[in-house]
């Protein structure tokens, strides 16, 4: 909503306020200013001058040379205009000033001859001959108005207003008027504020001698308002009344026509006016369109109506689009000599969805769709006429048809003052809250504030609390905790996917993100055998393709498909996690599949190998506090290589698998070389971390033994199988054991290895003997001999 603020002051006194603290004032009012202009902004540097001499250009015959008096001194300027006299007083654009589009005007010579300067139309100005009707359209602009030599031309023509652009939120179109918004200002800065008061001083005949109203449809027109105007005399509309049109975004067309929109954007009521001898058989009928029926707007479109639109009619055909548009046969022209204005009210609804059917927008159609007050109808048809009388434009009809169909029933809310203060968390007496109340045309009756009829967005006891808070001020509510709140706070699940990710960043890794739409093919290229159940997918009723056709149960081949982006951008390394969802469908079609979180890890590289994405997983499962963990070869995975893949497994179940990526599935994704992948249970883990539990242990007070242990073992014994042997064989007092060699040579037999360990062993209340410790290296020794072992001097 644009508002003048040269229109706002005939209702509120704001002289002196300036703008910014304007704006401030009425957005912390609850009228939000989007921004403020001036219409002075893009033209500077251009003033009245005289037309003093006209004289023919020495080089051009087309061109005449002017001498032009601005008041403090004459300039030559040279011009192709012909339609200049001596005497005329025009718009001079002085040498460095700015016209319309930013152009800048220099004194230069024309043909030999030094122009000053320019005159300028009034596209120049940035105005059209609908702005001052008097003024040749591709002309200079030659002023008819009162002003004085030198004046600027903003303040000669008047083109110097302010214009607020507010947004207005949906529930508050009684703000999609200029008297709306000044009494939010009134209330604002407390001042007076003083509403037009229509009223016909002169009134001859009887509108029900000229004119018959039938409302067919009472549900979608709940009240509609006729007034007629005699002896009308069509031309343009004063300068004052155009200039506040063209400050609100409304182009001026004639007296008649600018009137209805007067009043629209004053009061916000769409108004019509229909030339009553367009009006067959002199009889208005509001009904719905017939199946078929056509109608050719005011935009000169010819539109196709279907029935549950609502049209203004006479006795043969549709006149009218109600509250969209009104037809080209009905309009006003210089001809016209008895008007009849329409001031009616239509179902939001109704208005909002013919309007998108015919594909049109107008400031009334925009202003009926949020519901507007049908009181307003007859003030808003009696304004009309009195602008009728007031520019002396015609005779006012006398008497109104009012076809009222709407049910008038005020809204009472129950006043609790104590409970507005709770709530607002303020101290107000009864009277200031009255008092606020009042000025916004909230009436008073005992305990109940009853919202005037415009207030559509007043229904509840909480609705009358926001009124009081905005007028007393939202910046003088004490700041109070929120009583009752839940204090939010991180879930363990919220702080393992950040230990999660913090792990993976340690490593090196970067985080991904892909999609959890896949097509089935990529189970095919990461070699997924046909019976194996990641390919019981959950399928997608609409895909945009049969790329994101299927919900992955497997977030690997989503990892190979973006290390093959990366490998296929010739980014020779790269190591890359993610927190992926998998869905696994339920037996039942009718319940949601069963999200289940994943950590994905993938690398290539020439320092990437087995045992570095082996780090990366126990980095993960060490920051997650999982300890008691073992891995055990795969040799039957067709993704991974199968004599380069193991599980992981806590207390016999798998939590996740690792390996090289098949050479043939590496190749199938476009990747050369070798490829490695890791699949962990996030669910799984988050259920098994002992993240968080601390438990305290005192520094050992008495000293450590350290043994080294060299056994001789089959090849395809796990090195972490058989400490785990060890350290159970021992004890407690085995507190860390670690390999430190793995040798094969011609000493070692084919298909063996030897293994080195270092065994550090202490007690935690005693200083360990040769006796205990030998006895200690006995158990391993005999641990490891029963697991195949031998012991290797």
């Amino acid at each position: 909503m644009d508002l003048s603020m040269r229109w706002l002051n005939d209702y509120v006194d704001i002289k002196g306020i300036e703008d910014r603290q304007f704006a401030e004032d009425v957005t912390m009012s609850g009228s939000k200013v989007e921004r403020i202009s001036h219409e002075a902004d893009t033209i500077r540097g251009v003033v009245v001058g005289k037309v003093l001499s006209i004289e023919n250009h020495p080089n051009a015959d087309s061109l005449v040379v002017c001498s032009v008096d601005i008041g403090c001194e004459n300039l030559t300027i040279v011009t192709g205009a012909k339609n200049l006299k001596v005497g005329d007083k025009v718009p001079v654009a002085v040498n460095k000033s700015v016209v319309a589009g930013g152009k800048e005007i220099v004194t230069s010579s024309l043909r030999g001859v030094e122009s000053q300067g320019m005159f300028c139309s009034l596209a120049e100005l940035g105005l059209t001959v609908n702005d001052f009707p008097y003024a040749e359209e591709n002309g200079i602009f030659v002023i008819e108005e009162d002003c004085r030599l030198g004046q600027d031309i903003h303040d000669a023509i008047g083109l110097n207003d302010t214009i607020v652009e507010f947004e207005i939120t949906s529930n508050r179109p009684d703000c999609l008027s200029v008297l709306g918004l000044a009494r939010e200002v009134a209330a604002t800065y407390d001042l007076p504020f003083a509403p037009p008061s229509p009223k016909v001083e002169s009134e001859e005949g009887d509108i029900n001698e000229l004119l018959k109203v039938e409302v067919k449809n009472s549900e979608l027109c709940r009240r509609y308002v006729a007034r007629a105007v005699r002896d009308v005399k069509v031309g343009p509309s004063p300068r004052w009344l155009r200039e506040r049109l063209r400050a609100s975004g409304v182009r001026p067309i004639n007296n008649i026509v600018d009137i209805t929109n007067f009043v629209m954007l004053e009061y916000c009521q769409p108004m019509h006016a229909f030339d009553i001898d367009n009006v067959k058989g002199r009889r208005i009928v509001v009904r719905n369109a017939n199946e078929g029926e056509t109608i050719t707007t005011l935009d000169d479109i010819e539109r196709k109506l279907s029935p549950e639109m609502l049209v203004i009619a006479d006795e043969e055909k549709a006149s009218a689009v109600a509250g969209v548009m009104g037809g080209k046969d009905s309009g006003i022209n210089e001809n016209t000599t008895t008007v009849i204005f329409e001031s009616a009210n239509f179902l939001g609804s109704s208005v909002r969805k013919t309007a998108q059917k015919l594909g049109i927008r107008t400031e009334s159609s925009g202003r009926f769709e949020k519901g507007l007050d049908s009181r307003v109808c007859q003030e808003a048809v009696n304004r009309a006429c009195q602008l009728v009388e007031m520019l002396k434009i015609g005779k006012v009809v006398g008497g109104l048809i009012d076809v009222d169909n709407d049910v008038h029933e005020k809204k009472r809310i129950p006043l609790n003052y104590e409970w507005i203060n709770s709530f607002l968390g303020i101290e107000l007496t009864a009277d200031e809250m009255k008092s606020i109340l009042r000025k916004l045309d909230f009436t008073i009756d005992k305990d109940d504030v009853i919202p005037p009829s415009f207030r559509i967005d007043i229904n509840h006891k909480a609705d009358v609390a926001e009124e009081i808070a905005r007028f007393y001020g939202y910046n003088k509510i004490p700041a109070t905790p929120v009583k009752g709140a839940c204090c939010g706070t991180v879930t363990r699940r919220q702080h393992l996917e950040k230990v999660a990710d913090e792990a993976m960043l340690s490593q090196g890794l970067y985080e991904i993100c892909t999609y959890t739409f896949i097509s089935p093919k990529l189970l095919d290229k990461a070699l997924v055998p046909s019976d194996s159940p990641s390919r019981n997918f959950v399928k997608i009723l609409n895909p945009l393709g049969e790329e994101t056709s299927v919900m992955r149960t497997t977030a690997i081949p989503s990892m190979l498909s973006t290390l093959s982006l990366n490998y296929n951008n010739r980014n020779s390394e790269a190591a890359l996690y993610e927190l992926a969802k998998e869905y696994v469908p339920n037996k039942s079609a009718d319940e949601l599949p069963n999200e289940k979180t994943a950590l994905v890890i993938g690398m290539y590289g020439d320092d990437i190998d087995y045992y570095r994405l082996k780090g990366v997983v126990e980095a993960f499962l060490d920051s997650f506090a999982i300890t008691d963990w073992d891995v055990e070869p795969v040799h039957n995975n067709p993704t991974f290589h199968p004599r380069r893949c193991a599980e992981f497994m806590v207390n016999g179940e798998t939590i996740g698998i690792l390996g090289e990526v098949h050479p043939t599935a590496a190749g199938n994704f476009g990747i050369e070389g070798r490829v490695y992948i890791a699949r962990l249970d996030f669910d799984r883990c988050c259920l098994l971390s002992k993240w968080g539990e601390k438990t305290y242990r005192s520094m050992p007070k008495f000293p450590a033994s350290a043994r080294d242990l060299a056994l001789l073992c089959d090849e395809d014994m796990p090195v972490l199988r058989l400490e785990k042997a060890i350290k159970s064989a021992v004890g407690e007092i085995l507190e860390e054991i670690s390999l430190f060699d793995i040798y094969r040579g011609e000493q070692i037999p084919k298909g063996k290895k030897s293994m080195a360990f270092s065994l550090k062993l202490r007690s935690a209340d005693h200083t360990l003997n040769e006796e205990e410790l030998s006895s200690a290296m006995k158990k391993a020794v005999d641990k490891a001999i029963s697991m195949g072992c031998q012991l290797r001097a």
